[in-house]
């Protein structure tokens, strides 16, 4: 199985951090979000890895090299601009071999165990589900949430019975390549028209992960996340 890590986007609410230095390198417990991923993936059995990259992009392969440190064999797809979720996705497809793959985001940080991805790629392959994401609790700053899971039931749903969306796309997924096939090469697209459109079919998976997550999206997260991280350093 692979994986693609998502690492293109600029940034703007992390600034002035994020002016010279691209958001999945900045240091959290002592090394940068993007590593946290790698070592996850490398623990999990996910050997081939791909990240793509756009703003300040040079610096992520300088700093990552081939990933052979990690025991990773990494390939990147750079972007001159920021495609946008699904377009970054399409640009990268054919590295995925027609085979179900991971999708993570290069700004998250999870206790989500990856090895979880391969049971979820089998289950795809087997039904005429397109994509099986991993959910989280609605955040303090996104209350609203994305989808609806009507009594913790699979399939997803735009929303529950009261109108409520009761979870947030965690930026984790396990994705089959047919879900972006008909989206052109290197022309911005965003993921979640995708994914209501599946949904509607009732060809889109989802489990809630009940335990630590968070969008390292402001420099206030990024702090919680370093308390965070210091509270479990004496356990590591």
């Amino acid at each position: 199985m692979r994986a693609m890590i998502l690492a293109a986007g600029r940034g703007e609410r992390m600034r002035p951090l994020t002016d010279t230095c691209p958001k999945p390198l900045i240091q959290a417990g002592g090394q940068p979000l993007i590593v946290w991923h790698l070592r996850a993936l490398a623990k999990a059995g996910i050997r081939e890895v791909i990240i793509n990259h756009a703003w300040l992009g040079e610096q992520i392969e300088a700093t990552l090299g081939d990933g052979s440190q990690w025991g990773l064999q990494l390939s990147y797809s750079p972007e001159p601009s920021a495609l946008e979720t699904a377009g970054g996705i399409a640009k990268a497809l054919d590295f995925f071999q027609g085979q179900p793959f991971l999708v993570m985001n290069g700004d998250v940080w999870s206790d989500w165990d990856p090895a979880q991805a391969f049971a979820m790629a089998e289950r795809l392959q087997e039904g005429p589900e397109l994509a099986w994401l991993v959910l989280t609790p609605n955040p303090p700053h996104h209350p609203a949430g994305d989808f609806g899971m009507q009594d913790g039931q699979l399939p997803l749903c735009t929303q529950t019975a009261a109108g409520a969306r009761s979870a947030t796309l965690s930026g984790i997924g396990v994705y089959k390549p047919e879900l972006f096939a008909h989206l052109p090469k290197d022309q911005s697209a965003k993921l979640a028209p995708l994914l209501y459109a599946a949904i509607e079919h009732q060809h889109v998976l989802g489990t809630l992960h009940p335990g630590f997550w968070m969008d390292v999206g402001t420099p206030e997260r990024l702090a919680q996340l370093n308390q965070h991280l210091e509270s479990l350093a004496p356990s590591q």
